[in-house]
């Protein structure tokens, strides 16, 4: 990959992008406020669930299909693929964030030469999901599908991990731990995401969406998800 591709991604899959992930937990703070989660091993395996269960089967098929779809400028399959997201998000919190993390990225790429004028047109046209804007960023950027695709998982996670921190709460040192136990299991899940075939995407996480709905009147939330 070349340098500049590189440094790209990083930058999409930092938490200083300024799309606001670092303001949502996605169910981890209901879960830890009805006593799910409550400590370190406990939050690890929440969160690498989760990536397996969630955005291996949904979101991260998704970014795939969505980099070929850019890529071969098919307008069809990215508002396809945008309208599957936005519909099957489970709560209310689940599809503000997605639409806000999209708008957020789409007003990012505006401020940047990747995309082509034409490109950010076609994506602001839909009311954008985050998977979709971040298939175009990242398309943009000339690297290769899979590490497009660990870049989206390691942003999640790195997210997820400061969200953990937070939430249960915990150390620096327990929250590094965490992310290394999702860094290791990121190679698998890009492996299931690649295998699923166009069309086959899923989003099925019952209690991940109960937990959802659950934290939309939770007392005393530090996190909009």
């Amino acid at each position: 990959m070349l340098d500049a591709s590189l440094m790209q991604l990083m930058w999409l899959a930092s938490p200083a992008l300024p799309i606001g992930g670092f303001s949502y937990s996605e169910g981890l703070e209901a879960a830890v406020d009805t006593g799910m989660v409550s400590t370190e091993e406990e939050a690890a395996a929440w969160l690498v669930d989760q990536l397996h269960l969630g955005l291996a089967r949904g979101e991260l098929p998704v970014v795939a299909q969505a980099w070929q779809a850019w890529h071969a400028h098919d307008t069809d399959t990215i508002a396809s693929l945008n309208a599957w997201v936005l519909h099957t998000r489970e709560s209310a919190e689940l599809r503000a964030q997605t639409e806000q993390m999209g708008r957020s990225l789409l007003e990012w790429l505006r401020n940047h030469t990747t995309a082509s004028a034409t490109q950010i047109a076609t994506l602001a046209a839909l009311d954008p999901s985050y998977p979709l804007a971040f298939a175009l960023a990242a398309a943009s950027t000339g690297a290769p599908q899979r590490a497009c695709l660990a870049a989206y998982a390691f942003g999640w996670a790195e997210n997820m991990a400061q969200a953990a921190i937070k939430s249960v709460p915990l150390g620096q040192s327990a929250g590094q731990r965490i992310l290394s136990a999702i860094s290791a299991a990121i190679p698998n899940a890009l492996d299931a995401a690649l295998a699923v075939p166009p069309g086959a995407q899923q989003a099925f996480t019952p209690m991940l969406a109960i937990l959802s709905a659950q934290h939309e009147v939770q007392y005393s939330r530090l996190f909009r998800s």
